[in-house]
């Protein structure tokens, strides 16, 4: 399975029932990742990582989504990790639909409805490929 074929499987599907565990088993197998909104602030992550998010910026690396572990907002240690990381960056109450997910990773796009409105904006990448980009 490569990013296009698991945003094909995504495409059009009913916010709720974005993917089945088939899909997202076989995404996992792969290390494809898939971004797409929950609620009106939150963000899953479905495929190879199952967790959820909140925040406009997101920083993945091949490891997966960054998180800052340390309790200082101010960490040395993740501020060096989040200049390696690449960025994915989710703009909510967009002017087309709720939540919309882009980045510069290489990746796919998909959408998700809610009562054949558009939903959500989602996107699929490799997680190989989640590495920082020269500024």
């Amino acid at each position: 399975m490569d990013i296009h074929e698991a945003a094909q499987e995504l495409d059009g599907n009913e916010y709720g029932d974005e993917g089945s565990p088939e899909l997202f088993k076989a995404m996992k197998e792969a290390g494809l990742l898939a971004l797409y909104g929950s609620s009106d602030d939150l963000v899953i992550l479905n495929g190879a990582e199952h967790d959820e998010a909140y925040g406009e910026t997101l920083y993945f690396t091949p490891g997966g989504l960054l998180k800052n572990d340390c309790e200082d907002d101010d960490c040395p240690y993740f501020s060096k990790l989040l200049k390696l990381a690449a960025k994915v960056k989710v703009s909510f109450n967009n002017s087309d639909c709720t939540i919309a997910v882009t980045t510069e990773i290489p990746h796919a796009t998909f959408s998700i409805c809610e009562d054949d409105e558009l939903y959500c904006k989602g996107i699929v990448f490799a997680l190989k490929d989640a590495v920082g980009r020269p500024a």
